[in-house]
């Protein structure tokens, strides 16, 4: 490890101007390139108490043995410089784009003689007007195939066009009439290159001329009892629709933008653009983005800008950039754009109208493939086997810990205090065993406090019902054959099953509080630790320094899967808590009728609607309901008027008054007295609401 001091650059040395600084090892490789207005105070920035860096950056400079820089003249002269840098020496430190194609272009070589219509990849060619990019090739195919009938380009090979040339003999296409052949004289160059601007123009969006001058072409040729030719207009024209149905208008006016969102965590990041031609989305790509540094939202989004624009010039660059977040400075990223372009470009963020839904949709599609490529491992045995056994070595477990319960908790500003308990069986989610916790009897925002109380509940729990059952082993003493003990119908005790790796969400105290409650109940074969959300570190009892887990470990992308699930499941069911509990019912207004008594009132009719149609006589069929407050209950409820529908405020959706069905109790009211734990199936609709969380 190197002492940045020892290479520290001078008083003085650095200059106070725009420029391009690079880090290198000791092997005189680069390691990491950046930018600065000023070179004088950035670099000034890394040579500071290493304590006060952030550990990526720490990491950086402990590992570099030397600086150098170039001065430039402006912001954008950097930026460009930066660029060129980056795609040269792949520093290790920068962020990685691992982009896993290239993408195929749509592309009309209008430098030849005889234009070609093909699919291109790779750098683009000066003179070749290209159309995309698009997701596969065959999509581009399919769109071919369809304007063939309306513009016959050609699309053959330079050696299929020489040998019909010199055989005279046109290819299948030719014969077809899927091309003009003019490689045997049936059309001149000139009418083949009109013919391929036309193409060009109808691919560019200026689609609705053209075919209003089709179906004039086609009245016209009925009105002359050209039947057979205004049969063929009319097919060129449904051919030109079908191929404009591939492509949806999204945005009005013929609007050319390219739209960039992002889906992000710790560690890595998705990106995700959507490019729209004539009002049209022609084309979508995205990559992952390794966060090696420690970067913003908006660093992320002029990383991408520079990775979509770097090499390209023209129309090629849209004038108008929709992004989530905006560079900072703004004004030399808009003016190198403006230079790849040739003119100005737009770049800013989407605040309302059309443009903002199509963004929601493609940061959707940034979340998807994030989601993707974190789950991706999950489906290979081989690859969670690898990750448990890395998590086992890491850890010092004598074992791969095949089930893992990760615990999580959730409040509002200390209100409506929830926890999570999830579990994982060999690498995957067992949503059956997913528990909730309620944690009542004291305020305010004790997350440590929380996570002791909710370990001692559950593993008290699972004392219990192991002492009424005794001693067993998987496969062993288990009625009906099961690996531990099971309830009169079958079904496994609620928390019959020990873990072999509990996991907090939280750093150090919450990974004290843990241990100290299994210790307090005697448990001691159980490992515990915590995932650290800020610096992603792997926290055991009693160490003073974390465990760091490389970058690339499938064992962290388990822990971090599994750290991800206990919190979206938390923070699913405190929002919908809390919308249930700011909602309001015609109960609340009869006097001494507590909680308890509503939720059996509405266990046993199933909703209000059903309550308020009941007589006296069935409210006092519940139990603990007697007959003067059966009176009030009619009373109340005949007074109060149809409430309009209740709005759940954490997802937005209107709250129907239903009936509770069997698999949605966990939506049901809460008890007050005491606490709840609850068994919660895959398919509740707490979770279903929660998916986006």
């Amino acid at each position: 490890m190197a002492d940045p001091s020892s290479y520290r650059p001078k008083p003085g040395q650095i200059p106070d101007s725009p420029g391009v600084y690079k880090f290198r090892d000791e092997h005189r490789r680069v390691i990491y390139v950046g930018k600065a207005k000023s070179l004088r105070q950035r670099l000034a920035s890394y040579f500071q108490d290493l304590a006060n860096l952030h550990p990526r950056t720490r990491t950086m400079v402990t590992t570099a043995a030397s600086v150098e820089w170039t001065v430039v003249s402006t912001e954008v002269e950097a930026l460009q410089l930066e660029y060129s840098w980056i795609k040269e020496f792949d520093p290790r430190f920068n962020v990685k784009y691992r982009d896993d194609k290239s993408y195929p272009y749509l592309a009309v070589t209008m430098n030849e003689q005889y234009p070609r219509v093909q699919v291109m990849r790779g750098h683009k060619k000066k003179g070749v007007r290209y159309f995309g990019p698009y997701g596969h090739a065959w999509a581009i195919r399919d769109t071919v195939d369809l304007l063939l009938r309306v513009f016959p380009v050609r699309t053959c090979s330079a050696g299929v066009f020489k040998n019909a040339t010199r055989t005279g003999r046109p290819c299948l296409l030719g014969y077809i009439g899927k091309c003009s052949a003019p490689c045997v004289g049936r059309i001149p160059a000139e009418e083949h290159r009109e013919l391929a601007e036309e193409f060009c123009d109808f691919m560019a969006g200026r689609t609705g001329t053209y075919i209003r001058r089709q179906e004039r072409q086609m009245m016209d040729a009925a009105e002359e009892m050209e039947y057979e030719r205004a049969a063929r207009l009319r097919d060129d024209i449904e051919a030109l629709k079908k191929a404009m149905e591939k492509s949806a208008v999204v945005l009005a006016d013929a609007t050319d933008a390219d739209l960039i969102a992002l889906a992000e965590d710790e560690l890595e990041a998705a990106v995700q653009i959507f490019h729209v031609r004539g009002g049209r989305v022609r084309g979508q790509r995205g990559w992952v983005t390794d966060k090696v540094e420690a970067v913003t939202t908006a660093d992320l989004v002029e990383h991408a800008l520079q990775q979509l624009y770097g090499e390209e010039t023209g129309d090629s660059v849209p004038k108008e950039v929709l992004v989530p977040a905006l560079p900072e400075p703004l004004e030399p990223v808009q003016e190198w754009l403006a230079g790849r372009r040739g003119s100005n470009v737009s770049l800013r963020i989407p605040q309302r109208g059309d443009k903002k839904d199509l963004m929601e949709t493609v940061r959707r599609n940034a979340v998807q493939a994030l989601g993707l490529h974190k789950t991706k491992r999950a489906s290979d045995l081989t690859t969670r086997s690898r990750a448990l056994e890395e998590i086992a070595e890491a850890l010092d477990l004598d074992s791969a810990p095949l089930r893992i319960e990760c615990y999580d908790i959730s409040h509002l500003q200390g209100d409506d205090v929830v926890a999570s308990m999830v579990v994982f069986e060999d690498g995957l989610q067992r949503k059956s065993e997913y528990r909730r916790f309620e944690i009542k009897g004291f305020e305010g925002q004790d997350d440590v406090r929380s996570m002791h109380e909710v370990i001692t509940r559950r593993f008290r729990r699972y004392l219990a019902e192991k002492e009424k059952t005794g001693e067993w082993a998987d496969g062993e003493g288990a009625p009906g054959g099961e690996t531990g003990p099971v309830e009169e119908d079958g079904r496994p005790k609620r928390f019959a099953y020990p873990p072999q790796l509990v996991v907090v969400d939280g750093g150090r105290p919450q990974v004290a509080a843990a241990r100290r409650a299994l210790d307090e109940l005697g448990i001691d074969d159980i490992a515990v630790c915590g995932l650290a959300k800020r610096l992603e570190e792997v926290w055991l009892p009693g160490d003073d320094d974390p465990v760091v887990l490389p970058r690339s470990s499938e064992g962290l992308y388990l822990l971090q899967r599994v750290r991800d699930e206990a919190h979206r499941f938390a923070i699913t069911y405190q929002r919908a808590k809390r919308a249930r509990r700011f909602r309001a019912s015609p109960l609340d207004d009869v006097p001494g009728l507590g909680e308890a008594r509503k939720q059996a009132l509405i266990k046993h009719f199933g909703s209000v609607k059903r309550l308020r149609s009941a007589t006296i006589d069935q409210i006092c069929e519940v139990q603990g309901i007697g007959r003067k407050t059966a009176e009030s209950i009619a009373v109340a409820l005949a007074q109060a008027a149809p409430a309009a529908p209740a709005v759940n405020t954490a997802t937005g959706e209107i709250m129907e008054d239903e009936p509770v069905e069997a698999d949605e109790k966990s939506a049901a009211p809460e008890p007050t007295t005491g606490s709840a734990e609850e068994p919660v199936s895959a398919g509740t609709s707490d979770e279903r609401r929660g998916q986006e969380t």
